[in-house]
């Protein structure tokens, strides 16, 4: 019996200590099934310890009930936790060793209690955590991602500057039947916007990790910054107010880097008639931005693509279309109005640089720290 776990930091096969086990296997399993992991952070790694994750949103963010078994996803809060069945013969010896991470009974301090989170060891001997965490499994495929995971750079609470997640699922092996209630997704879901709240730096997003800490912590900034103005335009935030953006145009975002305009234009295309496709790109490099803007002939076909193309899997990322808030296509009309001649593309660019300062400033000024 066994389980892929596909994470940003690469695959990891378990293999499922069912004899030993059963309730603490048949709850991961089954979560595994619905999907409950997808999307999931890693939220604590300890160097040469272990690692973390299986809380859909994290703990202590907002939103987060801290997981919850399958029978609490079906039969309601009540049943979010079980009581874990800790195997005496079943020790933290060898690295890659899987346990659910439990906490004392209220009504028995003698026994555990068990949801969804786990603990994933990065190295042997660790005694320290037998008879607190429940052993169900241990990796047998995919210690070089856990050699990528024991190796993340994290800030003072042992949470990794960029993110590590699980991508998805893959059950090889279930002897279980299925629970009453439970209900099996057709396919992946989407990140909620709970969880994609909770992005600090993305996978994607390259850095250069001779800055140090103080390096890593600017990019995050500068990425958040990022992110407020692009949503500041999405929403309407437009330079002049007498200003209709166009009903022809489509916003695509959350690209990949490596998307260009005529991979969109060639999907997109089935629609109706493109007039431009345009992935916005850093004018200083050249890089993408990850967001594009679509021109249709017309506005039926853009209406189309806006219902048939939400959360589609483009070059393994899933983007997100809205209809245009932008006047950029209405650049000469707008220069006209201002009279400066710097055109909406040159102050969008401006407000983003401003947003990244403000940003900046702004975090420096408000004192860390949250509790668990």
């Amino acid at each position: 019996m066994s389980v892929l776990l596909e994470t940003s930091a690469g695959d990891i096969v378990i293999d499922l200590l069912v004899d030993y086990a059963p309730k603490l296997c048949e709850n991961f399993l089954k979560l595994c099934k619905i999907k409950y992991y997808n999307f999931s952070p890693v939220y604590n790694v300890q160097k040469n310890f272990s690692f973390q994750t299986g809380d859909p949103i994290g703990p202590g963010q907002p939103g987060s009930d801290d997981g919850s078994s399958i029978w609490g996803v079906i039969g309601g809060p009540s049943k979010r936790t079980f009581v874990a069945d800790i195997h005496p013969k079943l020790k933290h010896a060898e690295r890659g060793t899987v346990s659910m991470a439990t906490i004392v009974s209220p009504r028995d301090p003698d026994e555990r209690l068990a949801g969804s989170q786990f603990i994933i060891t990065l190295g042997d001997d660790l005694d320290y955590l037998d008879g607190k965490a429940a052993i169900f499994g241990k990796v047998v495929e995919g210690f070089d991602a856990l050699e990528k995971i024991n190796e993340a750079f994290c800030d003072d609470k042992h949470k990794p500057m960029v993110d590590i997640r699980i991508k998805h699922t893959v059950i090889l092996d279930d002897p279980y039947d299925d629970p009453a209630g439970l209900v099996e997704p057709p396919e992946s879901p989407v990140p909620t916007p709970a969880q994609l709240a909770t992005v600090r730096i993305g996978e994607d997003d390259k850095l250069d990790g001779e800055g140090g800490p103080e390096a890593t912590e600017k990019a995050r900034r500068e990425r958040e910054a990022r992110a407020q103005a692009l949503t500041l335009e999405m929403v309407g935030d437009l330079p002049f107010a007498e200003v209709k953006p166009p009903e022809n145009v489509l916003f695509v975002c959350k690209l990949n880097p490596v998307t260009t305009d005529e991979d969109l234009e060639l999907i997109f295309s089935r629609f109706g008639k493109i007039l431009s496709c345009e992935v916005i790109r850093d004018k200083r490099t050249g890089d993408s931005l990850q967001y594009a803007f679509i021109e249709y002939e017309d506005q039926t076909s853009c209406e189309q693509a806006y219902f048939k193309m939400q959360g589609v899997l483009i070059d393994d990322h899933r983007i997100h279309v809205d209809f245009s808030q932008s006047v950029s296509k209405l650049s000469g009309e707008v220069e006209e109005v201002t009279g400066d001649g710097i055109g909406v593309a040159a102050e969008i660019d401006m407000m983003t640089e401003i947003v990244i300062e403000i940003g900046e400033e702004a975090e420096e000024m408000i004192p860390t720290g949250g509790a668990r």
